[in-house]
């Protein structure tokens, strides 16, 4: 294939486009559906890691909307400005769960669950400058001209094959009768009946998890499904839920009895405020969960772009999104919330719907930074049953794999280098994540990281300096992700397999990837007036 790309080849509405309001407001609301599960799931297992009680679970889930509705107005209109949600990341969890592990068993007399917090805040923000430097100072951004069509398939194929497992998907108590209907509804509306009506073209997603709610919320209140039964609804617990959150950031101190302690500062009106703290043990652990995240929003941003029916990124756009996420992460540290990575869920609902506007990504994202402070609506979201969640992700999911696979239209299959690359690619991307849970799981008194550490000591001369805990917590967190480790391995082979650039794909890639000068940064915008035309300005 050669030549470029038209939006309207690939999409319903592109990413300049605006639909109307009323329009829009579904279309941003389905977007976000899409990462829902995701973006509770992770404020869920932070909480039961912290301790945190029950009735301060709702502002803390509500934090984690306010940051994603922040981070994606900012990384749509002064980032990358592509249509992709942002929210909290999965890659950061493994580091944040040995933050609090360690934080929890060392800390100081009468500290709780906010020193932990406390200190996980400070690495989060710490680690965070570190992306805002790689990406302002175009460190990363290098990398593209090294990357071809080899690295990027396997790279994004297992951004949605690294989830496979999810518990929404695969637990052995899910309810399959409701995860089907979920995802057949979805596949009926937007593959069977999209050129039937056009609401079926544009909300297949909405529609099939609203109609998947409804009747579990019918059959809950009826009786059928019962409390502690994967489809069952707990209504009550919307109506329990607190109206407003006073959600602000340091929010998460500590103040008056026996719980105070240095970390912590008076209560000032009704909010109170906490002083991140920092550790440079914790700080180094997270910057690899920082580095993992850098690599999945790599492959990220080319296969949105991809979907949005553009060309690959340039390296300037590149920057632009990588520094933007760096600020964001640091935001969400200020916050108390896990942190801020691009999300793939929503890439795949560009696939399925063919809606990539961005204005619709960013009046989604408003009504997220809005109802992220009303408790009412983080509870209802929260009571989403799991194989509601599940039939979403096995849509979406499977999206991104096909998305990531049809990179390889621009290289040469002929060829036994790119077919080793890439199958080798993706096989240790499953492999080695599914080796360090094994090594976590066969250590139940030590945490993933620890144990692989331990593991790593006993390794013949080199034991000494893998088994320290920065080199072996680094490699426990890049390890474990699926996308880093495929991508890590396809590029250094890429790279040093001889191979045409042509029969690497880079000829053809490059016809349709963007320049450095098609891309108007917010500085270009809004200091040098600069209006140069661009295939997503």
């Amino acid at each position: 294939m050669t030549g470029k790309r038209t939006e309207s080849d690939f999409v319903e509405y592109g990413i300049d486009d605006k639909p109307p309001l009323s329009e829009s407001l579904l279309l941003g609301l389905q977007h976000y559906l899409t990462m829902v599960g995701a973006n509770i799931a992770v404020p869920l297992i932070l909480a039961a890691a912290l301790g945190i009680p029950d009735g301060l679970i709702p502002r803390f889930v509500g934090t984690f909307f306010v940051v994603s509705g922040i981070a994606t107005l900012a990384q749509t209109t002064f980032g990358n400005r592509y249509p992709i949600v942002q929210g909290a990341p999965f890659s950061m969890l493994a580091p944040a769960l040995a933050v609090i592990a360690v934080a929890q068993t060392g800390n100081p007399p009468g500290a709780d669950w906010q020193y932990a917090l406390l200190q996980l805040q400070g690495a989060i923000i710490a680690a965070s400058l570190a992306e805002i430097v790689v990406g302002y100072l175009g460190l990363f951004g290098r990398l593209r001209r090294f990357v071809s069509p080899v690295v990027i398939a396997p790279t994004i194929a297992l951004i949605g094959l690294s989830l496979f497992n999810t518990p929404q998907i695969t637990a052995v108590t899910n309810d399959w009768w409701l995860l089907g209907l979920t995802l057949g509804l979805i596949v009926l509306f937007s593959q069977y009946l999209d050129t039937s009506a056009r609401i079926f073209k544009l909300f297949p997603v909405l529609l099939g998890v609203v109609t998947a709610y409804a009747l579990a919320a019918g059959l809950s209140v009826a009786g059928v499904y019962q409390a502690g039964m994967p489809g069952y609804v707990p209504l009550g617990e919307v109506l329990a839920a607190p109206a407003f959150m006073p959600i602000h950031p340091f929010q998460w101190g500590m103040a008056g009895g026996a719980n105070t302690v240095s970390v912590g500062v008076p209560v000032v009106g009704s909010l109170v405020f906490g002083i991140p703290q920092l550790t440079l043990s914790f700080v180094v652990g997270m910057l690899a969960g920082v580095a993992a995240s850098m690599i999945e929003s790599f492959g990220d941003y080319h296969a949105v772009a991809r979907l949005s029916g553009l060309g690959a990124p340039s390296e300037k756009r590149i920057n632009h999104g990588i520094g933007m996420e760096g600020i964001m992460n640091v935001f969400a540290g200020m916050m108390g919330a896990g942190g801020s990575t691009s999300y793939s869920e929503n890439i795949g609902a560009i696939g399925i719907t063919g809606v990539a506007s961005r204005y619709v990504v960013q009046v989604g994202a408003a009504m997220m930074l809005v109802v992220g402070f009303v408790g009412y609506f983080g509870q209802l979201i929260a009571t989403i049953p799991d194989p509601i969640v599940g039939g979403l992700f096995l849509a979406m999911f499977g999206q991104i794999v096909a998305v990531g696979l049809s990179n390889l239209e621009y290289v040469d299959l002929d060829s036994s280098r790119n077919v080793f690359i890439v199958g080798f690619a993706l096989f240790a991307g499953l492999a080695i994540p599914a080796y360090m849970g094994n090594v976590a799981a066969a250590n139940p008194d030590l945490s993933g990281a620890a144990a692989f550490r331990q593991g790593l000591q006993n390794v013949a001369l080199l034991g000494p300096i893998l088994g320290t805990k920065l080199v072996g917590d680094v490699l426990y967190v890049v390890g474990s992700t699926g996308m880093a480790v495929g991508g890590l391995i396809a590029f250094v082979l890429d790279n040093t397999i001889e191979g045409t650039r042509a029969e690497r794909g880079l000829e053809t890639w490059e016809e349709a990837a963007e320049s450095d000068e098609e891309f108007a940064s917010a500085y270009d915008r809004f200091v040098r007036n600069d209006d140069r035309p661009s295939k997503a300005d």
